[in-house]
C-alpha cells in the first residue's frame, strides 16, 4: 500500500496543474485596464463580464443530475478518536442551534397551520433566520481548510519536502467554503453585533483547532467530515423548504451574478439553484475530509491531488477507505501514464 502511495510523490504537484485551466486564449483581453480606481471596492470583482475559465482556485462545476444526486449521509464512528470528533461537533451543532435560535421541530402531520403560524410556532425558519445561520456556518466553515494548509505548508519548509498534494485540496477548500460566504452577503450586509459574534466565534475556534491539528491532523479531518455532514442536512433542509413554498421571498430570488460564474449557472438561475450547488460543494467536503482521515497524514499522498470523483460518487459515499484511495491513486498514476505517451507521440510542430 505505501509503495504505491508514494509512488505519485515525484510526480504529484505537476498532476495539480492539471485541475486548471487557462483565464483566456485572448490575453490582452482579460488584461485590459479598468477605470475603476484602487478606492472602488469593485476594482477586483470577481464578476467578469464574460466568463473563460477558473479565476480561483480549482472548484468542481456540477450537472444538473450530479447537483439532485446528494444524499444526507453519517458516517459510524467506532474508534475512540471518531468518537470524541463525532460528540464534539453534536457539542457545536447544538452550541450553534442554541445560540441562533434554531430549531427545525417536525410540522405535524395533517396540519391546517398557515405559514405564519408554523413561523412563530418554530416549525419553519424565516428567510433572515435562514440567511443569519448560514453566514454564521461559512464565516467558521472557511477556518479548518486554511488552518491545515497553513501547518501543512509550514511543515513543509522546515522538513524540506514536497508535501504530496494535500496543501492544495485543502487551500481549494477554505477557498470554496469563503466563496459561499461571498455570494450570501449579496443578500444581506450583517450588523456590528453579528461581526462581533463571528470575531469571537473565529478567534477562539481558530486557535482551538490549530492546536488539535498539532496533535491530531486525523482526528481534526474526521470532525471536519462530521461538520460538513450536518451542513448537507441543513442545506438540504432549506432546499426542502423552500421547494415546500415556506420561504417565498427565496422561491423566485434570481441567483446573484457572483454565484452565477462561481459554479458557472445559467442566465436565468435562481438562488435555490446556488443553494444545491453549495450544498454539493458540502457533500465534496464531506467526502474529501473523510477520506483524507483514513489515510496516514505523513506518509501518504493526497488522492485528490490530479482529480476527485463526480457528485455521483460523492453525493451518495461518505468517504474512501485506505485500500480505495490506493486503488484511486493507482488510477490516477495510470491517466498521467498514458496522457505523457500521448504527448510523446504527437508530432512536433
Amino acid at each position: 500500500m505505501r509503495r504505491h502511495l508514494l509512488e505519485l510523490r515525484a510526480s504529484i504537484e505537476v498532476c495539480c496543474l492539471w485541475r486548471y485551466h487557462p483565464l483566456s486564449n485572448n490575453v490582452a483581453e482579460d488584461l485590459a485596464p479598468s477605470k475603476q480606481t484602487l478606492a472602488d471596492p469593485d476594482a477586483i470583482s470577481t464578476v467578469p463580464a464574460t466568463v473563460r475559465g477558473d479565476w480561483v482556485l480549482f472548484h468542481p462545476v456540477y450537472s444538473p443530475e450530479e447537483l439532485k444526486s446528494v444524499e444526507v449521509l453519517h458516517r459510524e464512528a467506532k474508534t475512540i478518536s471518531d468518537k470524541f470528533a463525532y460528540n464534539l461537533v453534536r457539542l457545536t451543532r447544538w452550541g450553534f442551534d442554541f445560540v441562533s435560535g434554531y430549531k427545525h421541530k417536525a410540522i405535524p402531520p395533517d396540519h391546517k397551520l398557515s405559514l405564519e403560524e408554523l413561523k412563530a410556532g418554530g416549525y419553519v425558519l424565516t428567510e433572515r433566520a435562514w440567511l443569519q445561520r448560514i453566514l454564521f456556518l461559512e464565516t467558521v466553515a472557511g477556518v479548518p481548510g486554511m488552518v491545515a494548509a497553513m501547518l501543512r505548508h509550514l511543515s513543509s519548509l522546515r522538513l524540506m519536502r514536497r508535501d504530496s498534494g494535500w496543501i492544495h485540496t485543502l487551500l481549494e477548500e477554505a477557498e470554496n467554503e469563503r466563496m459561499h460566504l461571498m455570494t450570501f452577503m449579496t443578500l444581506r450586509k450583517p450588523s456590528l453585533f453579528f461581526r462581533a459574534l463571528v470575531l469571537g466565534a473565529q478567534g477562539v475556534f481558530f486557535n482551538m483547532f490549530f492546536l488539535a491539528y498539532m496533535i491530531s491532523p486525523r482526528t481534526c479531518h474526521r470532525f471536519v467530515g462530521h461538520l460538513e455532514e450536518e451542513a448537507v442536512l441543513t442545506y438540504t433542509r432549506c432546499i426542502e423548504e423552500i421547494e415546500a413554498g415556506h420561504l417565498h421571498e427565496w422561491a423566485e430570488m434570481p441567483a446573484p451574478e457572483i454565484a452565477k460564474d462561481y459554479w458557472r449557472l445559467a442566465p436565468d438561475a435562481k438562488l435555490l439553484d446556488v443553494i444545491y450547488a453549495v450544498r454539493s460543494d458540502e457533500s465534496t467536503h464531506r467526502f474529501v475530509n473523510h477520506s483524507l482521515a483514513n489515510l496516514n497524514t505523513s506518509t501518504d499522498v493526497n488522492p485528490f491531488a490530479f482529480r476527485e470523483p463526480n457528485m455521483l460518487v460523492k453525493g451518495k459515499k461518505v468517504g474512501f477507505e485506505r485500500s480505495e484511495a490506493e486503488k484511486y491513486v493507482q488510477e490516477s498514476h495510470e491517466l498521467l501514464s498514458r496522457a505523457r505517451e500521448d504527448q510523446a507521440s504527437e508530432p512536433r510542430q
